[in-house]
């Protein structure tokens, strides 16, 4: 596979699995030196690190708690450590705003303490995440956001806090690709659709009748793979999306068509 993304470095947040190691594997492949973030789950980022050296890439965990600004700043000073001692500055060139969480409850049973917690990771996160690499990210770099087909589907699955989640970052990617845009920097927001991942497992995985909805409903009879999502996300961070921003693109396999 062609090195082209050779001398650039991302950050891939919730990189430790599901979609994140995906994205962080497939850009290591791609030749990019990758940041793995990760929350809490140490031994799974470390494992991302070993899984794309062993592939002929570099890479590198480092830690925040996505939703606390505090945290995130930590990440930060940790991050512009490790890159200043290998490459001498902070700089860096892709972004990849993956991390989040999906409960899967209903206006009934939401209450307020998860209400904040889904806004906190989901919006919060990626805000202060977006803010503190904006003035690292070279130009013509790129930034992906993950949204979800939920953000624009109607009768879709009955999860409004998750939902609404994602149609901020629709709109935070709006309004980021207008304003640095005349650096050349790229922002899209990237809609996977039903995905075998941990996150959709207790609905999804081994439920006959949860595969059977969502196939009945989508274009393309199966359900996605992680790695069709890291390879969209390629695509978005990589030279050949240059003239592409602003864009809310599914991965969807063509759901609700």
């Amino acid at each position: 596979m062609s090195k082209i993304l050779a001398g650039k470095i991302a950050l891939v947040t919730g990189a430790s699995r599901g979609l994140g190691r995906a994205i962080a594997e497939r850009l290591g492949r791609d030749g990019a030196l990758v940041a793995v973030h990760y929350g809490r789950a140490s031994a799974e980022a470390e494992s991302v690190v070993q899984t794309i050296k062993k592939a002929g890439g570099d890479a590198f965990a480092v830690q925040a708690e996505i939703g606390d600004v505090a945290s995130i700043q930590a990440m930060f000073q940790a991050l512009d450590k490790e890159l200043t001692d290998r490459t001498g500055e902070v700089r860096f060139d892709i972004l990849v705003n993956n991390a989040g969480i999906a409960p899967m409850v209903s206006l009934e049973e939401t209450d307020e303490a998860t209400f904040d917690r889904i806004f906190d990771v989901n919006v919060k996160g990626l805000f202060f995440v977006t803010q503190q690499a904006i003035g690292r990210l070279r130009d013509n770099g790129r930034i992906v956001n993950l949204s979800s087909g939920l953000s624009r589907a109607v009768g879709g699955m009955d999860i409004p806090a998750y939902s609404a989640t994602k149609g901020a970052v629709d709109v935070l990617t709006r309004q980021w690709a207008s304003k640095y845009g005349a650096r050349g920097i790229t922002v899209n927001s990237l809609a996977p659709g039903a995905i075998d991942t941990d996150m959709n497992a207790g609905w999804l995985r081994g439920n006959a009748e949860s595969e059977q909805m969502i196939s009945s409903s989508q274009a393309i009879k199966r359900i996605g793979k992680p790695t069709e999502i890291g390879d969209a996300v390629a695509f978005l961070a990589g030279p050949d999306s240059r003239w592409v921003t602003g864009q809310y693109i599914e991965a969807s396999g063509g759901w609700l068509l």
